[in-house]
């Protein structure tokens, strides 16, 4: 049972693909989530880790910390992330592609451009 976990054992289920560190948008009147290739300043794309994990929800005040109460909820996780393979009956394993490449850091996008990288997040 996924409650049962440590903290360590939590934090080890995560394959570090960095796709709920892309920034999302949402509509503001249906409430639909558009994603988009852009990652957060703090994702390093090489390491594949958060630089400021411990502080990441400090931060980055709308940085979401997973928990085996809350991941289950959050629309916004994509279906191959590797917590889904824990609630989801139709998780279908993939390959991990690296982002680095096909991601480009919140530091090199104006904020009023986000809207011009979004994406499908099976192109991901």
């Amino acid at each position: 049972e996924m409650k049962k976990l440590s903290e360590e054992q939590w934090e080890a289920i995560c394959d570090n693909c960095g796709k709920c560190c892309m920034i999302t948008l949402e509509d503001e009147e249906t409430g639909y989530m558009y994603h988009t290739n852009v990652l957060c300043q703090y994702y390093d794309m090489d390491k594949k880790r958060c630089k400021v994990y411990e502080k990441r929800c400090i931060l980055v005040p709308n940085c979401v910390k997973l928990t085996p109460e809350n991941v289950d909820k959050l629309s916004f996780m994509p279906k191959t992330c590797a917590y889904r393979k824990l609630f989801d009956a139709n998780y279908k394993e993939q390959p991990l592609k690296p982002l680095k490449g096909r991601a480009v850091s919140e530091l090199d996008v104006k904020p009023e451009d986000l809207e011009d990288y979004i994406v499908d997040w099976d192109d991901l």
